[in-house]
């Protein structure tokens, strides 16, 4: 059974060449060319949310990184090598932090199950709890409590992107560049926007605003 289904993937792909090619018989041709998204997608790496697809884009038009709960760490260099060539390279004009309801990052952090090494990637998660725990926890039913987490959780991944000087030395040279916080709906396979946009630092407290030398 199991060769079987591994077996399926290969012959899916030759399925899918060959549509593509009756399509466009040039398609991979343009495709090795080279590649300029105007999307960067930071989402997570939950197999339900299939970035390209969900937004009807083409493979080429989206530069996407994952991990567990869609998280923008200043640390992790994962995560900063993907935004640098995003941004300085590829020059995108958009980057969307999309996370989604039912996330099991998110409700993994809102207890205190021991899971393995991935504890000390939800303790970032918790972070965002504790700061934002006196509306969490006004919050009485549950579920709501879970999906109000999830927003907050991608609102926070937006600023910190925003902190980044990365993002903002892109727009002290007054590159075009626009920041986004969604959530995805899996149960319905709408997306919302959570109406957080940069498009500079100015919405940033003044200690996160860098000064660049001229």
């Amino acid at each position: 059974m199991e060769k079987a289904f591994y077996k399926s993937l290969i012959d899916n792909n030759r399925t899918w060449v060959k549509k593509r090619l009756e399509q466009d018989p040039n398609y991979f041709k343009n495709l090795a060319k080279g590649q300029r998204p105007p999307v960067l997608w930071i989402g997570c790496a939950d197999s339900r949310v299939p970035a390209n697809e969900l937004i009807g884009a083409q493979p080429g038009e989206v530069f996407v990184h994952r991990n567990i709960a869609n998280m923008v760490i200043h640390t992790d260099m994962n995560m900063l090598s993907v935004l640098d060539y995003a941004v300085n390279a590829l020059k995108v004009k958009h980057i969307i932090v999309c996370g989604h309801y039912g996330c099991g990052g998110i409700k993994a952090a809102m207890g205190n199950q021991h899971i393995g090494v991935i504890d000390n990637w939800i303790r970032h998660i918790k972070d965002t709890y504790r700061f934002h725990h006196k509306e969490l926890d006004a919050i009485t039913d549950q579920q709501k409590r879970f999906d109000r987490f999830v927003e907050i959780n991608v609102k926070e991944q937006v600023y910190d992107l925003a902190k980044t000087s990365i993002v903002q030395s892109a727009w002290k040279n007054n590159q075009e560049l626009y920041i986004h916080g969604w959530v995805y709906d899996i149960g319905t396979g709408l997306v919302d926007d959570l109406g957080i946009n940069f498009n500079n630092n100015d919405d940033l407290d003044d200690v996160y605003q860098l000064h660049f030398g001229e």
